[in-house]
């Protein structure tokens, strides 16, 4: 699979490598923002921790999603993940979503969310980019993955009141537009 996938993309221009060498990396970005949402999440308590506690649950199962929808494209192209669970935390494309100093700091806690969220929004729209009209099925993927990540982005934003988003959080589907990819 690989031989014909590399071959398809090299004959539009995309540099394979480089493009694996950023799925790797949004792939530990996936992973890393899991772990850290699974410990943030314990640790938003009390009345206002309460409120966001199930957006973060939502951001983190889809965090896990677009883990799981990246690995297969990466070995597609022939790619693979490091083999040191290390080494792949250390190269994320975003940085550790750490617990705040102040776990009890909600607006901290806010900042942090959004933080990844926005650089997730980043890491796919540039792999959008690289990819639109010369690699179709890697197009897609960081389309879907981008599309939920906007809407982490606006689930999180509006709690510190940067104004309503326009987007309702989802109450039935988790990562409606990459679950097509995970089938």
């Amino acid at each position: 699979m690989a031989k014909v996938s590399r071959e398809m993309i090299v004959k539009t221009g995309v540099d394979v490598d480089h493009l694996i060498d950023l799925l790797v990396k949004n792939a530990a970005a996936e992973l890393t923002t899991f772990y850290y949402y699974t410990i943030l999440r314990l640790n938003l308590i009390g009345l206002e921790g309460e409120e966001i506690k199930e957006i973060a649950e939502a951001a983190r199962i889809e965090d896990r999603n677009h883990f799981e929808a990246l690995v297969p494209r990466i070995y597609e192209l022939g790619g693979k993940l490091p083999d040191n669970m290390v080494d792949f935390h250390n190269i994320s494309g975003c940085p550790p979503s750490n617990l705040p100093a102040n776990p009890r700091d909600i607006k901290a806690m806010l900042t942090t969310l959004v933080e990844a969220e926005r650089c997730a929004v980043r890491q796919y729209t540039h792999v959008c980019n690289l990819t639109a009209g010369e690699d179709h099925r890697t197009s897609d993927l960081a389309l879907a993955i981008l599309s939920d990540e906007i809407e982490h982005v606006s689930w999180f934003s509006e709690f510190p009141g940067e104004g309503p988003s326009g987007h309702f959080m989802r109450k039935v589907e988790t990562s409606p537009f990459v679950s097509k990819l995970l089938r």
